[in-house]
């Protein structure tokens, strides 16, 4: 005998029935708490299903931290790369930075050691070009692993501080910081003192990632020329 349909004015969520909706609310999950609270459990709580029918779409949350970053990746629009070695490279990197500071909960997952390497190739494309760009520059293979974990380290500790001091109150007295300081002990910050916020919250990213960059690359050509074994 056929079931009969269904009657009118059913109430309750939407069977699940792709990736695409779990990550869709892993990701609403995660603006609003934070990655670190993040769970199988608790996802599923936020979709309306039992935890069992998430592990027919994902292993665990280290595997929907990687769907989850592959598919924010793919959906950044690719900047037309310089043909110049050195600006491909601060091209690349600002990419990155700009990625990175629209979601900095991925870049403190990314500071996980190895959890780089878990992304797909389509999602490592900044970090190619950094590469391949240090490389034709004149640098040795293991300079330009070095010249991209530099940028990286430079990138993500501008990203993180950033994100962490926004979430300060501003009438945090902690922020007055070099006010009232002993000009014998530390004439120079007591010089700045309440000046060190404003000076502190301007945007130095480019000209500092164009002068890192720079040293980086003299640092490495210098000592190994290209062309010399």
């Amino acid at each position: 005998m056929p079931r009969p349909p269904s009657p009118h004015g059913r109430t309750g969520r939407p069977r699940l029935t792709s990736r695409a909706q779990i990550l869709t609310a892993a990701r609403q999950l995660i603006d609003r708490d934070g990655w670190e609270k993040l769970t199988i459990r608790r996802l599923a709580a936020e979709i309306g299903v039992g935890a069992t029918t998430l592990y027919h779409h994902i292993r665990d949350k280290e595997d929907l931290l990687v769907l989850l970053l592959n598919h924010y990746v793919e959906q950044i629009e690719r900047p037309r790369l310089p043909s110049d070695p050195r600006d491909r490279i601060i091209a690349s990197a600002t990419a990155l930075h700009d990625a990175l500071a629209g979601w900095p909960w991925a870049a403190e997952v990314l500071t996980v050691d190895g959890f780089v390497g878990l992304l797909d190739e389509s999602a490592l494309w900044m970090v190619e070009a950094i590469v391949a760009g240090a490389d034709d520059y004149g640098c040795t293979p293991v300079q330009a692993v070095d010249v991209f974990r530099n940028i990286w380290y430079y990138t993500v500790g501008e990203i993180l501080v950033r994100a962490h001091s926004a979430r300060r109150p501003a009438d945090d007295e902690r922020l007055t910081f070099f006010s009232g300081f002993d000009a014998a002990q530390v004439p120079h910050l007591a010089a700045i003192g309440d000046q060190w916020p404003a000076l502190a919250a301007r945007d130095t990213y480019p000209q500092g990632l164009r002068a890192f960059v720079d040293g980086l690359l003299a640092q490495a050509t210098s000592a190994t020329p290209r062309g010399v074994a």
